[in-house]
């Protein structure tokens, strides 16, 4: 029942394969960029600042490089898309980005037309490399981009009441937050600094950070800060008190992420192991659902079985979701 044949054997070497040149390319990659950042101190916007010597530069090459015109605005007109790519922290472009998945497509097409040999499934892997992956990389690299800046938060907070309670001014403690802290916060910080510099008030500049990172926790802090430049007070003791709370609000979601992993790995397996068992099947025994693939109710039954599926999916992902 189980037999295996020498194309199916050869099909999962070169599986393997595969697998192996991706995980050691991948290794390589982290450890040069682990390297890269370990031996650069400084973040992007400072390490443009030391290149360029000239402030407005640094600020309009940063806007370029996160896919936002000279003057701030959005490149593109599906304006949820271009917030998609703001948010997520990438600075090769939007052109190379673009260039980089239509590649990925064509070998995409390519690798589903050798092995099936029909047009409409390398079209549909075509297609789905081009625009859901895209899609996903993206939102992957904006939680990550998310949950570094959450991290990071406190911090920059006690650094603007330091700087706050030795009688600078808000537009230096925003710039020293820019100077003292590194990537994701330190950049961001830092454009609003520039922006500060270069004649935008105070709420507009915390509301195109906030645009720009999109991060929940640094509505509390724009909304402090505008807040007592409208009506006023000590600005020092309210940072500081959001300080506690932002740290608070941290240790609270790791705990509760750490009481929820057991039923995250669950739901994760769950849901992987119906295809990995499937495609195992489909490789080193085709012929084990072979002799019922013609039968009409096949079809029914694993429609059936599959919307039964995304319907439990659903359920425990909503289960292991906190939001605070």
């Amino acid at each position: 029942m189980f037999e295996i044949t020498s194309d199916n054997l050869q099909l999962a070497i070169f599986l393997l394969i595969g697998v192996a040149v991706f995980l050691a390319a991948e290794a390589i990659y982290l450890g040069v960029s682990s390297r890269a950042s370990y031996l650069r101190k400084i973040n992007k916007r400072l390490s443009i600042l030391e290149n360029s010597g000239d402030q407005l530069d640094a600020l309009v090459e940063l806007r370029r490089a996160r896919s936002l015109t000279s003057e701030g605005n959005f490149k593109l007109p599906l304006i949820w898309f271009n917030r998609l790519v703001l948010q997520s922290g990438i600075t090769m472009g939007l052109g190379r980005f673009a260039m980089m998945f239509a590649g990925l497509a064509v070998v995409a097409a390519f690798a589903a037309y050798t092995l099936e040999g029909s047009v409409m499934i390398a079209a549909a892997a075509g297609f789905a490399s081009a625009t859901v992956l895209p899609l996903m990389v993206l939102k992957f690299l904006r939680g990550r981009r998310w949950n570094a800046f959450e991290a990071q938060l406190p911090d920059a907070v006690d650094v603007m009441v330091r700087s706050l309670r030795a009688g600078h001014p808000l537009p230096v403690s925003i710039s020293m937050v820019g100077r003292e802290l590194a990537d994701p916060i330190g950049s961001e910080f830092g454009l609003t600094a520039d922006e500060l510099t270069y004649g935008l008030d105070l709420e507009a500049a915390m509301g195109n950070m906030a645009s720009r990172v999109g991060q929940d926790d640094l509505a509390l802090l724009i909304v402090a800060i505008t807040i007592q430049a409208r009506t006023g007070g000590n600005l020092g003791e309210i940072l500081s008190n959001l300080s506690h709370i932002l740290r608070t609000r941290f240790k609270m979601r790791r705990r509760v992420r750490s009481l929820s992993a057991e039923g995250r790995f669950s739901a994760l397996a769950l849901s992987i192991l119906p295809f990995l068992v499937f495609g195992a099947l489909t490789i080193f025994a085709p012929d084990f659902y072979g002799g019922i693939w013609e039968e009409p109710v096949v079809a029914q039954v694993l429609s059936s079985a599959f919307a039964f599926m995304m319907v439990g999916n659903f359920i425990m992902y909503r289960m292991i979701q906190f939001r605070m």
